[in-house]
């Protein structure tokens, strides 16, 4: 009788995260479904999925509001490229990786064929981007108002900055938490899905950002 082949370390290590995280998200999704109302998970649901915020960010790149702030136009599209970017990013990883969704995942629409794959989580990956370079860029916001309101010099913008700041973060802690206590990812999807979310928030305000793509238009022109 031939005997199995032996399992490697790092084999069982991964087998044995991957059984904790399955139980643990379980666990989550059973004991919070008579608690949390399931329109509010679906309404978060909702307001993380790109097919929103896409719409939304176009919409106000084509409105006149980017004419009076230059500011605010390259903000939003910093957000698009960045948006762009984790879609690649996030659809890739999904690609390779390939780990089913929660098998008590109900009535979900998938959108791409990556949509079927459960790790990272796409929703946690764009709302951690969204909220990390907002944060990032908080000190510009003031401005934002002054060009778009003049008439505001006098507001204490500070205060509001950090408001805006609590809003959106929590905002996108709450939309995360909603992907496991839906039974749309398991807690380790989400996890990674927000790290590189914040990541891929560092890499489009220090490098990849409308500035960097300005000078490379500008240095052309000028050759």
């Amino acid at each position: 009788m031939e005997e199995a082949p032996p399992t490697s370390p790092s084999t069982s290590i991964f087998r044995h995260l991957t059984n904790l995280d399955t139980t643990v998200s379980f666990t989550l999704y059973t004991f919070t479904q008579p608690i949390v109302p399931r329109p509010v998970l679906k309404l978060l649901e909702i307001s993380g999925d790109g097919r929103l915020f896409f719409p939304i960010i176009l919409s106000v790149l084509l409105s006149p509001l980017p004419s009076a702030s230059p500011i605010l136009r390259s903000l939003l599209l910093n957000l698009l490229i960045g948006s762009v970017l984790d879609l690649i990013l996030i659809g890739t990883i999904k690609h390779i990786v390939r780990r089913p969704r929660p098998v008590y995942n109900k009535h979900m629409f998938v959108t791409f064929a990556v949509d079927h794959w459960s790790f990272p989580s796409g929703h946690a990956s764009r709302v951690c981007f969204i909220a990390s370079l907002i944060y990032l860029s908080s000190h510009l916001i003031p401005n934002v108002f002054l060009q778009l309101k003049p008439d505001l010099v006098g507001l204490d913008d500070f205060d509001n900055v950090n408001w805006l700041n609590l809003m959106i973060i929590a905002w996108a802690s709450a939309t995360s938490v909603s992907r496991v206590l839906l039974g749309r990812h398991f807690v380790l999807d989400v996890a990674a899905g927000a790290v590189i979310g914040i990541l891929n928030a560092l890499f489009v305000f220090q490098f990849l950002n409308f500035e960097f793509f300005m000078s490379i238009v500008s240095r052309n022109l000028s050759l």
